[in-house]
Formats: structure tokens, C-alpha cells, sequence
């Protein structure tokens, strides 16, 4: 059992698809599969099921952490190693289920620490806490809960979400609206998992609903154009009204105290962050989330 063979593991678990982890490796599918085999042969037992499609199956899942975090270790000590020995800033690893909120921090980060290598990786929030585990990245920043078992967390910034609404839209003029009152509506919104969709089906179930989407995708910065453009409605942070400001469009507070967003950042409990990555937790922990600038 080698490094190799661990970290090839890792994609097939990933994408639960050779020819997929192959093409990503550049390996030959034939040799992937002959790696896996070998791998499942060495441990005693399959590491997934392959009735139909190949699926990770619970023995896979239970080896496929204590490899991320056994990896992950060892990479975090290259990484300590390589800042000592360049007595540098080191690099940082940021996760987020979408920049569009932390432009503010970013830009500041790097206009102060122009040295530090900044790299973004966009998650999805249930991706979040096992990578943060695996200290295959250092921070995150997410919009709904992670679990946070092995992890630790300080919350950022609590906002209301609006209902945003064509210029010419029946609602337009309003400045409150019931979840109800939207039943009918056509709904432009996230896909499944991002935290938009998931508040949009949590507030609609909650009444015995279900919202009208019409249109959904993983591009959140193009929500408000999208809108604009008559295309439906949509909830969006408040945060945002600052960042599409220019997007001409109505925006109605929504009558329920649940339609809210939390920003929290997470980092491993007892992981070893690089300067990069101490310095850009603090410049998140200490942005000025309401003002858009950082505190003191």
C-alpha cells in the first residue's frame, strides 16, 4: 500500500466512476482497476459495491476518511516544513460555497499580504467539515450548518434574505410578503444543496408548499440579473444588495423570521495553519460584515 495507490483511491471514491478517475489520473482504466483490486485485496474486503454502478460502500467510506486525514497530515507537515525553511507566509486553502460574499476580505487580504498564495476551492457545504478534517484545505466559510465534530468555528455575520422582484412585477411596490403570497410565483434560485435552495424549500414546506422553480443553477452571481431580467423571482442575502446594486430590481423583506442566512468559518481543530492561513482567518473573523470593511 502505497502513497499512489491511496491517493487514487481517493478520486474513484470521489466520482464513484473509473473511466471518469482514470481520465483524471491519466492513468489506463484496466490499471486503475487493477490498483483498486489490489488495494481491497491487501485491506480483505471491497471497498465498493459494484451491483450496477460503482458505489462506495460503508467499509469504503470508514477507510476513505482515515486516508484523507492520514494524506492530509502529511501535507500539512510539507507545507510546515516549506514555510520554516522560506520563513514565508506560506499558502492558504479557502472553501466557500460561493466568493461573491467574501470579495470584501479577499481584496483587503491581498492588498495587505500581496506574499501569501491565496487558493479558493468552491464546496459544497456538505463536502465542507470531512476536507476540513482531512486538512485538505484550512478554512471554510459556509451559509448553512456543517457538522462540527473535529471542528472549530466562529460566526460571522446573521442577515435577512429578501425577496427580490422585477422592477415591473405585482409585488414590486411592497415592502413586506408572505411566504404564501409567493406560492404561485416563478422562482429563479441555486440548485439543490446550496443554502438559497435549501432556505427557499424550508420555508415553502414549512406551510405545506412547494416553490415553482423555473430556473436553477450553481452561477449565485447571476441570480439577481436573472431576476432583473424578468425571468422570475428569487431570495437573495442582504449582503448582496451592496455587490448588485446596479441590477435594477425590488427588494421585499420577507414576513418570516426564519428567512435569515449565517455566515460561520470553520478551520480543524488542532490542525496546523500556515501564517497565510492565521492571517486570513483573522482578517474574515474581524471584517466588519455590516460595513463591509475590516473592525478597528
Amino acid at each position: 500500500m502505497d502513497l499512489n495507490m491511496l491517493r487514487q483511491f481517493l478520486v474513484v471514491a470521489r466520482l464513484e466512476h473509473l473511466s471518469r478517475a482514470a481520465e483524471e489520473l491519466h492513468v489506463a482504466q484496466p490499471s486503475l482497476s487493477r490498483t483498486i483490486a489490489r488495494l481491497e485485496s491487501e485491506l480483505g474486503t471491497p471497498l465498493f459495491d459494484r451491483a450496477g454502478r460503482l458505489r462506495l460502500n460503508d467499509a469504503g467510506r470508514l477507510f476513505r476518511g482515515h486516508v484523507e486525514r492520514a494524506l492530509g497530515e502529511l501535507d500539512a507537515g510539507r507545507r510546515a516544513v516549506a514555510e520554516a525553511a522560506e520563513q514565508g507566509f506560506g499558502s492558504v486553502r479557502l472553501g466557500s460555497e460561493t466568493f461573491l460574499t467574501l470579495t470584501g476580505p479577499l481584496a483587503a487580504y491581498k492588498r495587505a499580504h500581496p506574499a501569501a498564495e491565496v487558493v479558493l476551492h468552491q464546496l459544497a457545504a456538505e463536502d465542507m467539515a470531512r476536507r476540513l478534517r482531512a486538512q485538505d484545505i484550512d478554512l471554510c466559510v459556509a451559509s448553512q450548518p456543517i457538522p462540527e465534530e473535529g471542528l472549530e468555528s466562529v460566526r460571522l455575520h446573521d442577515e435577512p434574505v429578501w425577496v427580490v422582484t422585477p422592477l415591473g412585477h405585482r409585488l414590486a411596490g411592497r415592502t413586506s410578503v408572505s411566504v404564501e403570497e409567493l406560492a404561485d410565483e416563478p422562482f429563479v434560485t441555486a440548485s439543490r444543496g446550496h443554502w438559497q435552495r435549501r432556505l427557499l424549500d424550508r420555508l415553502f414546506a414549512a406551510r405545506g408548499l412547494s416553490p415553482r422553480v423555473v430556473c436553477e443553477g450553481d452561477e449565485l452571481s447571476a441570480i439577481a440579473d436573472l431576476i432583473s431580467a424578468g425571468l422570475g423571482i428569487g431570495l437573495v442575502p442582504d449582503i448582496a444588495r451592496r455587490v448588485a446594486s446596479r441590477v435594477p430590481a425590488a427588494w421585499i423583506a420577507v414576513d418570516s423570521p426564519d428567512c435569515r442566512r449565517t455566515l460561520t468559518l470553520h478551520w480543524g481543530a488542532g490542525s496546523h495553519l500556515s501564517s497565510a492561513a492565521r492571517l486570513m482567518r483573522a482578517m474574515i473573523t474581524d471584517w466588519d460584515w455590516a460595513g463591509e470593511a475590516p473592525r478597528g
